[in-house]
């Protein structure tokens, strides 16, 4: 790995928000491919977040801060990579089911997506069934990611699995869920794709259910 995208993997794992973007811009000016720059660079230094997070060597606040160092980072990347066509793992939708105003987790794991290499489009909180279905019509995604924190707005991931299969588009995208009352169990009997217990182990499941795990 060249000494830059060393430098800037250093820069996501210890949250440095303002040198991030500065590093991207440098290894830009080297002349180095925004493609190898987001892989080799940035998520490896969120891969490595993901890891020390798992391992319990990193904590909540710590991991936002590196996740907002690669968003500093993305801002620059983002339209360069969009103009160079390159292929991103796949496509997120994440939201926060209806009834829930708790989001934190749900932005966690969106920035550990997008960390990863997905493009991650965020619905917010207190998002209907109904507007999950429109946002999988217009974005065709290839997974949709819903979060729960309350025991009482667990139910609506049921419904939202359900709308998405009356509207046929159930077997168009993975439903990847998660939320402190959500388990393994619960996951099943909804019929969702899959369980990630925490923001790490969600964006580890977002690569599997595209087959990049």
């Amino acid at each position: 790995m060249s000494k830059i995208l060393e430098q800037l993997a250093t820069a996501i794992i210890e949250g440095d928000i303002d040198n991030t973007p500065k590093l991207v811009q440098k290894a830009l000016d080297e002349g180095l491919e925004p493609l190898t720059i987001l892989n080799d660079g940035m998520v490896m230094g969120m891969n490595e977040v993901g890891r020390r997070f798992k391992a319990g060597d990193m904590f909540v606040p710590e991991v936002l801060m590196s996740a907002e160092a690669m968003q500093a980072g993305l801002k620059v990347l983002r339209p360069l990579l969009v103009a160079s066509g390159a292929k991103l793992l796949g496509k997120v939708i994440m939201a926060t089911v209806q009834g829930d105003l708790h989001d934190i987790g749900k932005n966690l794991v969106g920035m550990m997506c997008e960390g990863a290499g997905f493009e991650v489009i965020d619905l917010g909180f207190d998002v209907p069934a109904e507007r999950i279905v429109q946002a999988v019509k217009e974005h065709k995604p290839d997974i949709v990611g819903l979060s729960a924190l309350l025991t009482t707005t667990m139910r609506q991931m049921a419904y939202t699995i359900k709308a998405l299969e009356e509207a046929g588009l159930r077997d168009k995208v993975k439903v990847m869920v998660g939320g402190a009352p959500v388990d393994e169990e619960f996951a099943k009997k909804i019929g969702a794709d899959g369980y990630g217990s925490n923001a790490a182990a969600g964006a580890e499941l977002a690569k599997k259910l595209v087959g990049a795990a």
